[in-house]
């Protein structure tokens, strides 16, 4: 099998540096590849992160087993060996800039599952990642420089849900600083001013708000495959309007953005609705803003300690009780009864009877029935058991008919009973 060279640009080694050529054949795997770049480069460090990016064909190199021959990749073919994760700044509906990793491998579906765990936001499937509208270029004033709260060092979880600390992700509660960045993320910001509306984007055209909702981006592919790249500015937004399970204990920061989104959509005018909408939602911005303000929204442990330790207390008197144990509860537990007279028949060959009215005790699984409600005290005339029994309703409104018919096993076989209400009142 001949051997080639394969020029392999390394990111790590900075713009500047000429690529890397190392000599491969076609029956060579991906892994093999990577293997002898980290060898040739002579860098001490953790290359787990990094993979091999085909730019001719805007692809991963993600199967390390899968030969060059496979890929079909020939010595013309430009490869660049750099990190999955990257930094990436993200901008969410209540206008906080956040600097974080993001995977510019996965699908943006994927990319966006991994973000939501950081910001501990349930459903992610509801989100998706939008590209920025270009504004003009203005002269650039000091004063009106973005702030940008840096996530970069939080480690990615592979866990479907965070790891909650004094109710909120375990990485927003190592510093005061990031806990601070978790209760912006968390509380309502304040109404904004006329000015900062006036200096926002708006839509003066149905085009342009198309031209908004064309820069989604697909969530089959990749950052990459988009045109992202490292420190690109993206929003983090709602994208399909289909809740699921909404808990206000454990969804904060995912009900502050909504309710963020839905704002900032009627004060720009993104989307159309009535002006009595347009005072409710005033109406419920006014009560979350004085709640907001009387009542920091912030997670304390305290709150989650307390009903947690209130559930413990509970569920031990419960299995264990004060007085009584379980046993005894069951004991002194009674089944309901139904007490009223009814009219019994039972179909025999040869017989002229018909129905004959008795007072029936309904209890448990059985039936008893006596001669008299007085005699009701005392031993019955017969009990019948129901269980295994079938039971039917034989209702006709229009006759008066309001019938039950009982099949009752035997070990001659199966006794038929019929019990006759007086009215449909009695049947129910």
């Amino acid at each position: 099998m001949a051997a080639w060279d394969l020029s392999v640009t390394v990111e790590d080694l900075g713009s500047d540096a000429p690529p890397v050529t190392i000599s491969v054949d076609s029956g060579l795997h991906v892994g093999g590849v990577i293997l002898k770049l980290v060898e040739k480069t002579q860098i001490k460090r953790d290359w787990s992160d990094h993979a091999l990016w085909w730019e001719q064909k805007q692809r991963w190199l993600l199967r390390t087993a899968w030969t060059l021959d496979k890929y079909g990749i020939h010595a013309d073919a430009r490869l660049v060996f750099m990190p999955q994760h990257k930094p990436l700044r993200l901008g969410l509906p209540n206008g906080i800039t956040l600097r974080l990793r993001a995977c510019f491998s996965s699908s943006v579906f994927q990319t966006v599952m991994g973000i939501c765990r950081m910001l501990n936001i349930r459903h992610p499937e509801e989100l998706s990642l939008l590209q920025p509208v270009e504004e003009k270029k203005k002269k650039k004033d000091k004063n009106s420089a973005e702030e940008i709260y840096d996530l970069t060092e939080v480690p990615l979880s592979s866990a479907s849900r965070p790891c909650l600390y004094n109710g909120m992700p375990a990485h927003f509660a190592d510093s005061p600083e990031m806990e601070a960045i978790y209760k912006m993320l968390s509380v309502t910001q304040p109404p904004p001013s006329p000015e900062v509306i006036a200096k926002q984007y708006r839509a003066a055209s149905v085009v342009d708000k198309a031209h908004i909702h064309g820069r989604w981006l697909d969530s089959s592919r990749c950052l990459l495959q988009q045109g992202i790249q490292e420190n690109s500015r993206l929003w983090l937004r709602f994208k399909y309007f289909a809740f699921y399970d909404m808990e206000p204990k454990y969804d904060v920061v995912r009900l502050t953005q909504l309710y963020e989104q839905a704002r900032w959509a009627i004060l720009l005018e993104d989307i159309d609705c009535t002006e009595e909408e347009m005072m409710l939602f005033g109406a419920l911005q006014y009560h979350i803003s004085k709640v907001s303000q009387s009542e920091p929204q912030m997670l304390s442990s305290s709150a989650a300690m307390d009903d947690l330790e209130t559930a413990l207390q509970s569920l031990e008197v419960k299995m264990e009780g004060e007085s009584s144990s379980a046993s005894e509860m069951l004991e002194n537990m009674t089944a309901p009864e139904l007490n009223d007279y009814l009219k019994i028949f039972r179909p025999k060959r040869m017989t002229l009877k018909g129905y004959k009215q008795y007072w029936f005790k309904f209890q448990d699984t059985s039936i008893s029935y006596f001669k008299s409600k007085e005699e009701s005290i005392g031993e019955p005339i017969q009990q019948i058991n129901l269980k295994g029994c079938e039971v039917a309703p034989d209702v006709n409104v229009t006759a008066q008919k309001f019938l039950i018919r009982l099949l009752i096993p035997a070990p001659e076989g199966m006794n038929e009973v019929y019990l006759r209400c007086e009215n449909v009142r009695m049947d129910l």
